[in-house]
Parts: structure tokens; sequence; C-alpha cells
């Protein structure tokens, strides 16, 4: 029987390879002299010229911190964001590169799963929206409201965005533990689809905004994108996309009918009135009044006289709130080593037995006493015992 080695594609297996050099970062040079090979011999063994031997894999594998098996399994996924990342020509500290990579990791084995799993995910995209010359905030105003009506929102208010864009649209969202400064990051790819890393540690109407921030990436197919709040909106792309998200959270139309509504008989803008408008909105407070300011329902320079006059605290934001205010379930959820998902597929394809304990804890970059606790945690939450319903489909 031939080997995986001698059945596939020269070029893909050196494709593979490039990939997993390019995880461990590594040049070239440093991977040639490590096996024993002229840089010239690695470089033509990666753009399948030259096809590597059962050997120098083994060796190969061994520095990059891979199996065999995971090198050449037929089902893995060896899609690479980074590229898209890489060529946005501006240069991002190591906090970006590693989330860049996390988002990369993430979705590689998400798609190894469900792809092991027959899971075909439902692709939704909105019709692609180039950006026009002209105003770009109107345009953004206009696709955000066209989306909308494409996901039969109207113009009510969205208490979940994130699953929207999951269950609707059929991107993939990913809410991990980021660096304070990173917003979230946007990757669109054929073989992937439209693939977004959010930063769990921002309360949860920031990260709602910078959902719908990426969404606006999806509209006008931008192949990647890093939400970074010292960056200024310095191109057109970024100016849509912000004027994008407030649209998409706040339709103008809903807005100024809320805000008519919550402010009648009053002279002036209270602080309850920005929290119980942000909650409704699901958007962060300073967001809120912002559009107010847009809008003109308020004065410009409303959320500076607030910062200067004594904040909106949380703790404000509680007493008014009260019970409405709920738990955030996806930073929760970030606060496991696996997301929630993640854990499901990878104890469905353990327990089909499609990939073994081990090749599962390679796939997650997990150590096996931390993968069995995560199988059986997963084992805990999706099943309710051998009596449980069987599904029919």
């Amino acid at each position: 029987m031939n080997s995986p080695l001698e059945t596939m594609n020269a070029r893909e297996v050196g494709e593979r390879l490039r990939i997993a050099r390019e995880d461990a970062k590594l040049k070239q040079a440093e991977a040639a002299e490590s096996i024993g090979v002229a840089r010239t011999t690695l470089v033509a063994i990666e753009q399948g010229q030259r096809r590597v031997r059962m050997d120098e894999l083994r060796s190969l594998a061994r520095l990059y911190g891979k199996s065999v098996n995971a090198l050449l399994r037929q089902e893995a996924v060896h899609a690479d964001l980074l590229p898209r990342f890489r060529k946005l020509g501006t240069s991002y500290p190591d906090a970006v590169e590693r989330a860049a990579a996390l988002l990369n990791h993430l979705t590689r084995a998400e798609v190894e799963l469900e792809n092991l799993l027959g899971i075909q995910r439902v692709r939704n995209y909105p019709p692609e929206r180039p950006i026009l010359a002209g105003d770009v905030c109107v345009q953004a105003e206009q696709d955000a409201l066209e989306l909308r009506q494409w996901l039969g929102l109207g113009h009510a208010p969205i208490q979940d965005v994130l699953s929207i864009l999951e269950r609707q649209l059929g991107m993939r969202v990913f809410v991990r533990k980021l660096p304070a400064e990173i917003s979230g990051l946007f990757a669109f790819d054929e073989g992937a689809g439209a693939c977004v890393l959010l930063n769990a540690n921002h309360r949860r109407g920031r990260r709602n905004l910078s959902a719908a921030h990426e969404a606006g990436h999806l509209v006008t197919r931008q192949p990647a994108e890093v939400l970074d709040r010292n960056r200024s909106e310095e191109t057109r792309e970024e100016r849509y996309a912000h004027a994008f998200s407030r649209c998409f959270m706040m339709p103008a139309r809903t807005v100024k009918e809320q805000f008519q509504e919550m402010t009648a008989g009053s002279k002036r803008l209270l602080r309850q009135h920005v929290i119980l408008l942000a909650h409704i909105f699901s958007v962060s407070r300073e967001a809120l009044v912002r559009r107010l300011e847009e809008l003109k329902l308020v004065r410009a320079g409303a959320w500076e006289w607030f910062e200067s006059n004594g904040k909106i605290t949380d703790e404000q934001e509680r007493e008014v709130l009260g019970d409405r205010l709920g738990p955030d379930e996806r930073a929760i959820d970030a606060q496991a080593v696996v997301g929630s998902r993640l854990a499901l597929l990878a104890s469905a394809a353990w327990r089909q037995g499609l990939l073994s304990e081990g090749q599962i804890a390679e796939l997650l970059n997990v150590d096996r006493v931390e993968l069995r606790r995560i199988l059986q945690d997963a084992e805990l939450e999706g099943s309710n015992g051998d009596d449980a319903p069987e599904l029919l489909a």
C-alpha cells in the first residue's frame, strides 16, 4: 500500500511544509540548515519542484513541532490567513502578529473538524459592495440598511449581533482574550470564508460594534483588517467600516424614535437616557452619544461634557439597568482554553473515532491532560445521558 507521501501531490506537500515553517517562525535558511540540506533544496521542496524524502519530512515535522501524520492527513486544513495580514502594508506590534496567528489556528481547527464530521457551513454572504467615489459615510449607511433588509432585521435593535453574523451570514466568529488595543481582526479566505476574532476583554457593547465593523469589511470583501484603537480612520475603507458599524447597530430612524420617546418631557440629555438607549441598541455608551451627535439630536461635544463632569460609570449602569444587565456569555466562554463549539466538535470527532486523542490534542494545541478535561466537559454539556432523545436527521 502506498504511503500518503507517495500519493500526495508534491506541490501540496511543499505548501503544507511552507505553512508549518512559517507557523514555527523559521526562515528557509534556518530550516534547511537544521535538516542538513541547502536552502535552494528546501525552496524546491516547498515549491513542489522536488519531492521531500521521508527522513527529511520527519526531521522537518520535529523542527516545526508537528507530527508527520498531521502534515499529511488528507482531511487536514492548511489554509493560511497570515499572509493577508502581512500584506496590509502596516508595521504592527508583536501582539497583532500573535492575534493573527490565533485566528489562523482557530479557523484551521474549526474547518478541519467540520470537514471530518461532514458539516457544511452555510454561507449567506450579501452581494459585494465596493467602496465608491463620494462620501463613504453615506454609502455605509445605505449598505448597512441593505444588509439589515437582506437579513430580515428591518430597523429593530439587534440584541445578539454575533449570533446573527454566525448563524444567518455564516461568518466564523471567535471571541478570545486579546491585548486591550486590539478590538478585532477580520480575514476573508475563499476556502475558510469570512473569519473574525473579537476581544473578550472588551465590554459587550464595544465588542458588538467591533463585530458590526468587521461585517462592513465582509460587505466590501476586504481580504484582511486589524481593528486597532491606536490607529486613526486614515483610509476610506476604515472610515466606511466605522460608519457601517454605527449605522448597522443604530439605524437613524429607530434611534430618533427611541430618543424622542426616552427624552419626552426633558430638556437635557441625562446619564440615565444614555444608559438606557445604549442598552436598547446593545452598544457602548460613548458610541451611542456619538451617534446622537451625528444625527444632530444633541449638540457636538456631548460625550466630552460627560467625560469632564464625572463620566458615566459602570456602577451607574448597574443601578439603572439592574437585572436587565445579564451575564456576558461570550466573555465567560472565552475564559476556557477551548471555546464551547470547538470543544463539542472535537468531542464528536473523538467519539466517532475520526481522530485519535493525540491528533485532537495537536489540532487544538493542548496537552493530553487538558484535552481529557475538555472532552469530559463537552460530553457533560452536550449530552443528557444514553436515554436522551435521538436525532432523526
